[in-house]
């Protein structure tokens, strides 16, 4: 048996950001071998990998010449040469996500007709290649317009209220949806290992800030009827399983006011929607996700208490070398535990760490939770 935690192991990931940066904190622990590409020379994982190469994880070389000495190649973050990755693949290299299941994920109009093709719950849709088309789309309005490739956090999605709106609206190619009659947005974070075992976290409830369109608020558990509660569980296995996917993936609901449950987005990574298991769970996604890439078996999910997760947002006026005020005050409170994420420079609703609160009350913590964000604030000096 290969012995894993041998420096003749090598474990590469593409993408050096927060998310890379908790993996590795679980990586230490088991006295594995990772190295880092990343196209920013501060990234935040660039004193912690062991070794950290600075280069475009979306170009084809770069992803090729980092993955070839590698025993296991996975990610952070999607966005990535998925060629490259098959290239490795096919020369032996363990790629998790597999590039085929990445290819599919990139692309939101591929994603969109995957779970169509599965007989999976998804809000309408159709696929544009310019905005003009939006004046003959037979969806009701509101719609949702996502660029297909490349957006994130909020990125590259833009709401379009009527057919005379189309200002703001993206002229490439796109999927439009119509928008959901919303009750609750929901996550479950699943992970399955090359033996087929799965084991998916407890569901968890998301709140938005309105102005960054990014999770402010996350709750675990979610407060739902165990029917939604267990659709959801089968709706991310189903997935998981139909896509034959080996890592982590974060399955983005919607509960719609007629309490139906419709896919919104997938993530094969560790997701900002499960950084609250760090503390609140007997196993992280990010243990998770390393113990699925390597084939071991998968920790348990279960809860430790109730929890509540706090986004830490750069301030909308911030943009410079990033100040925290308040951290001395929450480091006092019982049960809260920040973590910051290493970036130097702080912009406008730029993600600069969370902060988890457990409590044996979900009210409580609720309650300890708006009183961290009202006193936590990124600013710049």
């Amino acid at each position: 048996m290969t012995n894993i935690h041998s420096e003749n192991f090598k474990i590469g990931i593409l993408g050096g950001g927060q998310l890379g940066r908790m993996s590795l904190q679980e990586a230490y622990n088991l006295n594995l071998h990772i190295d880092i590409l990343d196209p920013s020379e501060n990234a935040p994982c660039k004193n912690m990998a062991n070794n950290f190469v600075v280069g475009d994880f979306k170009d084809f070389d770069t992803v090729y010449e980092f993955g070839k000495d590698k025993d296991v190649v996975s990610i952070e973050f999607e966005d990535v040469n998925s060629d490259a990755l098959a290239k490795l693949e096919e020369e032996g290299v363990k790629v998790f996500p597999q590039a085929s299941v990445l290819k599919i994920i990139q692309d939101k109009g591929l994603q969109k007709q995957f779970y169509v093709d599965h007989q999976l719950p998804t809000s309408k849709f159709e696929l544009i290649q310019s905005k003009e088309e939006i004046q003959n789309t037979s969806l009701q309005f509101p719609l949702f317009q996502k660029l297909r490739t490349s957006g994130y956090d909020g990125y590259g999605v833009t709401k379009i209220n009527n057919r005379e709106a189309l200002e703001n609206a993206f002229d490439k190619a796109s999927m439009i949806e119509e928008a959901v009659d919303l009750d609750k947005e929901l996550s479950v974070v699943i992970a399955r290992n090359e033996k087929g075992e799965i084991k998916y976290f407890p569901l968890v409830e998301l709140e938005f800030n309105p102005k960054a369109n990014m999770v402010e608020f996350l709750f675990s558990p979610a407060n739902v009827s165990d029917e939604i509660e267990q659709k959801a569980y089968e709706l991310a296995s189903k997935l998981i399983e139909e896509l034959k996917m080996v890592g982590l993936l974060a399955v983005e609901l919607f509960l719609d006011k007629e309490g139906k449950l419709l896919i919104n987005e997938i993530a094969p990574r560790a997701h900002n929607s499960g950084h609250q298991n760090i503390e609140g769970n007997y196993t992280s996604q990010f243990g998770q996700h390393i113990r699925a890439i390597l084939n071991l078996p998968l920790g348990s999910t279960d809860l430790i208490l109730p929890s509540v997760m706090v986004n830490l947002l750069g301030d909308e006026k911030a943009n410079g070398t990033a100040h925290y005020e308040g951290l001395e005050e929450v480091l006092s409170l019982k049960g809260v535990y920040p973590h910051l994420y290493g970036k130097e420079i702080v912009k406008p609703f730029r993600k600069m760490g969370h902060i988890t609160i457990i409590n044996e009350s979900m009210e409580k913590a609720k309650q300890i939770a708006r009183k961290v964000k009202s006193i936590v604030n990124v600013t710049s000096k």
